[in-house]
């Protein structure tokens, strides 16, 4: 048989990795009941039964080589997992077959054994977490200094910086790890409690001495590595146990889920780029594609994730007593698979983040185009200090900021596209505009806009990129007006319309254009600070 008849599970084929995929294979799991079995002779054995050194060691000579075509044939004829294999291991073990499984239920081996491949399994994804956080740290690190447009509904905010932007990923996946470590620090074994968690066969095989069958739970415990057993049960472990790991694959899903969406955004905005192979192919139809195929598989696997955490919710819900079987069928495929899932998951995390590329020159385009928004903040609050009223400042800045932003939209690439200092320092109230600009200064730095965004990596103090926002007056026959000038890497200068074409009423004809490597020289301006009038020539100050 070829295995193309029949269904494959992607989880295994595309996304999980080999070590999680063993975690959760027939291997592991039947070699670790076999384990079980071992420490509850082992535990019986010392506690005072009558079993034998060669009986134990017999056991643990066949605790690897799984006779799988034995049990498999036997359930067939007992329509029970646990009996075929306990049949199978005493096939092996002909010596030892009549102490295996002495006074357990199938929940010993079953119960234990899920408990014991979640905490593997949960120890793979700390250490896949932990390398993502350490992948995103050092992304942050490098770009802490790169200014980027922040956003806020997804239109244009305050700067911040691509590392400081980055932290934000980092810090929920920082959630997700403290939350893990506590969930893996407090998983503790079903131990062995018969079939109601009351120990009812232990009384009658150690005669009532209940001190002694104290001593069961702790000695299973220490000897598969646990340090404790849940102190009360029913016939199996609480599956609010399973709800809790679900949880946290869910919790890790959605911060994933949101740093891929965010790197989606950014790749449409060609700001960032995940790796993109040379013979990648983007898409079928149109061959100029290039598809975050990544970020995208992280978003459906996540979605998959957080759905399948409700599995073990409703399970924990619903149990019976001190058991129904209805939980079997469901906790083979929700928590496997959402181990696997979230393993690739990760695996796609730290793919994508250690191939991040991102494109400066993008960033401060859209940046300088955001630029005279971003200061009207800081305008306002020096407005305010100046002795204005903040809630008619706002209403000003406000309107005039609606203004430009649809000149923007209307007149997109031409000289008229932003006329929003300038009409914003005509309408500021005259009884304070000289002293407000004298107060705010020629220079308003990025750093300024940005506030604590390098800071806030985690990095210390930075050095941004020199882009300068120079906000000071100008004066044209004794008469103010604002001036917008850019330094920066990128060759941008600024035009201002030469006085004696402005006119008498000309001030609101003077529109800042962008233009390339242009070096204005002004000779009837000055600038006005400190009370002195020093004529200057304004020139691209790269």
């Amino acid at each position: 048989m070829s295995g193309t008849d029949r269904y494959v599970s992607p989880l295994s084929e595309r996304y999980a990795s080999k070590e999680m995929q063993y975690i959760f294979s027939p291997d592991m799991k039947f070699r670790t009941w076999r384990k079980l079995w071992i420490a509850l002779a082992e535990t019986e054995k010392e506690l005072g039964l009558s079993i034998t050194d060669e009986q134990i060691e017999e056991l643990k000579a066949n605790a690897e080589n799984i006779n799988y075509d034995v049990a498999k044939e036997r359930e067939k004829v007992c329509r029970h997992d646990v009996m075929s294999h306990v049949y199978a291991y005493g096939v092996q073990c002909p010596k030892a077959k009549g102490i295996i499984h002495l006074g357990a239920t199938s929940c010993y081996v079953g119960d234990n054994t899920d408990i014991i491949v979640m905490t593997e399994a949960l120890k793979l994804v700390k250490k896949k977490l932990v390398n993502v956080i350490a992948e995103l740290s050092a992304f942050a690190d490098k770009y802490k200094d790169q200014p980027t447009l922040a956003f806020t509904h997804f239109q244009p905010a305050q700067p911040t910086t691509v590392g400081k932007r980055a932290t934000l990923w980092t810090q929920e996946f920082l959630l997700d790890l403290e939350d893990l470590e506590y969930v893996l620090g407090t998983m503790k074994l079903l131990g062995s409690k018969g079939t109601t968690g009351t120990q009812a066969s232990f009384l009658e095989l150690f005669d009532g001495d209940q001190e002694t069958i104290d001593k069961i739970d702790p000695m299973i415990a220490e000897k598969m590595g646990f340090k404790e057993c849940y102190p009360v049960s029913g016939q199996t472990y609480s599956r609010k146990v399973d709800t809790r790991v679900a949880n946290i694959l869910a919790g890790i899903a959605a911060s994933a889920h949101k740093m891929s969406n965010d790197i989606r955004l950014l790749q449409h905005l060609k700001e960032v780029e995940e790796p993109f192979e040379k013979s990648q192919i983007g898409s079928s139809a149109m061959a100029y594609k290039r598809n975050p195929m990544r970020s995208e598989r992280i978003a459906s696997l996540s979605r998959y994730v957080m759905v399948d955490a409700l599995n073990p919710a409703i399970t924990s819900a619903t149990q019976w007593f001190e058991r129904t079987l209805d939980d079997s069928a469901n906790k083979r495929l929700s928590i496997p698979e959402g181990f696997l899932a979230i393993d690739g998951i990760l695996d796609l995390c730290l793919n994508v983040v250690d191939g991040l590329v991102v494109y400066p020159k993008v960033i401060e385009k859209h940046m300088m185009a955001e630029l005279p928004f971003m200061a009207t903040e800081n305008i306002m609050m020096d407005a305010v200090k100046a002795g204005g009223d903040r809630q008619e400042l706002h209403e000003k800045i406000r309107t005039l900021s609606m203004e430009a932003g649809k000149n923007v939209t209307i007149f997109s690439g031409s000289q008229f596209a932003n006329g929003c200092f300038h009409r914003l320092f005509l309408l500021l109230p005259r009884n304070f505009r000289t002293a407000l600009y004298a107060h705010i200064s020629v220079h308003v730095r990025i750093q300024m806009h940005a506030g604590k965004a390098a800071v806030c990596t985690g990095f210390g103090q930075h050095r941004m990129n020199q882009i300068t926002i120079g906000l000071g007056i100008l004066t044209f026959d004794h008469q103010l007006v604002p001036v917008f000038s850019v330094d920066s890497a990128v060759n941008t200068g600024h035009r201002f319309q030469h006085p004696d074409r402005i006119g008498k009423a000309g001030f609101p004809d003077l529109i800042f254009e962008h233009i390339c490597g242009v070096h204005c020289r002004c000779p009837h301006v000055r600038f006005p600070h400190a009370g002195k009038a020093d004529h200057t020539n304004i020139t691209d100050r790269r």
